[in-house]
């Protein structure tokens, strides 16, 4: 049974065609109501009770699941059409735009991937005493708290809390897992009459804790501070953020649901090999700092990461891929929205691409102001990051004239910034812009300004990797274009090399991450392939006669697939067997430096010139074979036993 859609005009406020929606997307759009969350209660309920209906309202979202409660049903599915479409300034039609929200509201969603965490409530308090301590009396029943002064005088008289002295040296983890490691730690005894004394100062002392209260006023102790679960920070001198902070300490104990924002494959990560630095994308973008590198490949900490998904958009191979949701459900949500909104008679639509900061100056600009033109169909996001160049082609190629991205306060502005400008350098220009303002007015009148490029003449939608979906992306936007050139760091591109400074050796062939770099088993040769070549820099850096250099673009010809020989020589046939190994001009290049070392005199230097098995045959026949051991002793038998008992 299909799905019923229950639409309300909003007292006249908006248009609702509810036949043609039923028509566009083939779901049961009911005759509009005109105050669905007041007067016409009944229809809601009867709606419920149907089951299976979607409301066209999430301003009133709680009084459709207190309906639904009252009644012992599930809560509805809310879709929002009036803010984002209903509500505009153009008097145009608004079929085209209901018709790709519905479509993409009715996709299904991913479970999310979550882990749990156990908080037995360990707080530790840091601050100014007089802060500090009084944070401590309002914590002390419902955390197990302990408070770090720095001056041993103001230790209080009390055991209702722990109490210790010394200095922070460092902090690190996340909420409940935090480690601290304390200088000068002087901890309370609790024995004795009179004021308490402490122990002796202990440098290095190590504890952990679950919370982390800071009301230091100080500088944070972690980067991005505000993303770390569990740190709770105030300035001490400002009442209400104390008073904020102490309570959202009071809850954090018990089970909790980490979210985990990506899903990574080591194998694929381009980082390092043989402790030879290439690709760095994700270290230099992680706010939180939960990327480290962890030898040939890097690590992401899930309890440090605060899901921005800077690392997923940077990252070149596919080692970090966002996953709350995953890539490919961002990928079928823009690309079901462009066909949705053809499909239903739209031309050349516009998307822009919002975080939940996005959604409510959406929903502030539809009320008070012009709110969105027609054409413009939003897409939000949980985080802004993860929409990277790959899913912007992407859309481009399905059929949107352009690409606006509007970042929330949160947003890592030069992390997009990059993937915008990567974007217009493979789509063209000004088909990618930054929209990068607070006000819900501005946002309107640069969308309704702005005029939309010419979109593709024939949309497609093509699945795979990010890279894979860029290149078949690409291809549609520019029928009959062999390359394009993209800007530097740029995870696509050629290896150059020179030939006359090559000597193949396969330093590079060893290295690649990727397999873009290949050798031939039967002849001096190296093999490149472009498609995948990730640019990272590892076969740059091990060349030991920087014979190599890149050009990043995009090769979009069938050739870009297949394998091209970079350099090839003639193999040097051993001078022995005849077998062919290494290269000649290597060979040589080596027979001439070493032909005048001591070490290498006589027939030595002609063993160079062989082949692996003739060389240790060679070796072996020499008069200073090295293989070569002292004489082996006689076997003794029985009768030198026996012998040498009758002489004695």
């Amino acid at each position: 049974m299909a799905k019923s859609l229950i639409t309300c005009d909003c007292l006249g406020t908006q248009t609702i065609d509810a036949e043609g929606l039923s028509q566009a997307t083939g779901l049961d759009v009911r005759p509009p109501c005109s105050a669905l969350c007041t007067t016409q209660l009944d229809r809601a309920q009867a709606a419920l009770e149907a089951g299976d209906a979607v409301f066209c309202c999430t301003q009133e979202t709680r009084v459709f699941e207190e309906l639904a409660e009252g009644l012992d049903l599930p809560a509805p599915p809310t879709l929002d059409l009036r803010d984002r479409a209903g509500w505009s300034g153009d008097d145009v039609p608004k079929l085209p735009k209901m018709s790709a929200l519905i479509a993409d509201a009715m996709l299904p969603g991913e479970p999310e991937k979550t882990l749990d965490v156990v908080s037995e409530g360990l707080c530790l308090i840091l601050g100014p005493a007089e802060v500090a301590l009084d944070a401590a009396a309002q914590l002390k029943d419902h955390l197990g708290v302990t408070v770090l002064l720095n001056d041993a005088n103001d230790v209080p008289d009390t055991r209702d809390f722990d109490v210790v002295v010394g200095k922070l040296r460092r902090a690190s983890g996340a909420f409940a897992n935090f480690e601290v490691v304390i200088d000068a730690l002087q901890q309370i005894e609790p024995g004795g009459r009179g004021a308490f004394t402490l122990t002796d100062p202990q440098n290095g002392a190590k504890s952990q804790c679950d919370i982390i209260l800071d009301l230091r006023g100080d500088t944070p102790l972690f980067p991005a501070h505000e993303k770390r679960d569990g740190y709770l920070r105030a300035d001490p001198s400002h009442a209400p953020g104390v008073a904020a902070a102490i309570l959202a300490a009071s809850h954090l104990t018990g089970t909790f649901e980490k979210t985990l924002y990506v899903k990574t494959t080591p194998l694929l990560c381009a980082h390092s090999r043989a402790e030879q630095t290439g690709c760095t994308n994700c270290l230099g973008l992680c706010p939180t700092g939960a990327i480290t590198s962890a030898g040939e490949h890097v690590a992401i900490d899930p309890m440090i990461c605060a899901g921005c998904g800077a690392c997923s958009a940077a990252c070149p191979s596919g080692a970090i891929i966002y996953d709350a949701p995953p890539v490919d459900l961002t990928m079928r949500r823009v690309q079901t929205m462009a066909k949705a909104f053809l499909d239903a008679g739209g031309t050349a639509p516009r998307l822009l691409v919002h975080d939940s900061h996005g959604s409510e100056m959406i929903r502030l600009s539809a009320r008070h102001g012009r709110g969105l033109p027609a054409d413009v169909i939003p897409l939000e996001m949980s985080a802004i990051g993860a929409f990277g160049h790959a899913e912007a082609v992407a859309a481009l190629a399905a059929g949107f004239a352009s690409v606006t991205l509007l970042p929330g306060p949160k947003a890592d502005v030069p992390a997009l910034e990059t993937q915008v400008a990567l974007t217009n350098a493979i789509a063209g220009a000004g088909k990618a812009t930054l929209l990068d303002t607070p006000d819900p007015d501005a946002m309107s009148d640069v969308l309704y300004d702005a005029e939309a490029p010419a979109p593709v003449a024939t949309p497609v939608r093509p699945m795979g990797t990010r890279r894979q979906i860029t290149r078949q992306a690409a291809k549609a936007l520019h029928p009959g274009t062999d390359t394009i050139a993209l800007p530097d760091g740029a995870p696509y591109g050629a290896v150059l090399v020179d030939t006359d400074a090559c000597t193949l050796c396969l330093s590079c062939v060893s290295l690649c991450p990727s397999g873009a770099l290949g050798d031939n088993s039967d002849k001096p040769q190296l093999r490149f392939q472009e498609d995948a070549c990730l640019q990272c820099g590892l076969c740059a850096n091990i060349c030991p006669e920087d014979a190599i250099t890149y050009e990043p673009r995009l090769n979009l010809t069938d050739a870009a697939l297949t394998q091209e020989v970079l350099n090839e020589e003639e193999p040097f046939p051993c001078i022995e067997c005849g077998a062919l190994f290494g290269s000649k001009s290597a060979i040589d290049r080596i027979t001439e430096k070493l032909q005048n070392h001591a070490m290498f005199s006589g027939d030595k230097l002609r063993m160079i010139q062989m082949c692996d098995n003739c060389r240790v045959q060679a070796q072996f026949h020499a008069d200073d074979n090295p293989f070569q051991g002292g004489e082996r002793p006689r076997v003794r038998t029985t009768d030198d036993y026996l012998s040498k008992r009758r002489d004695h």
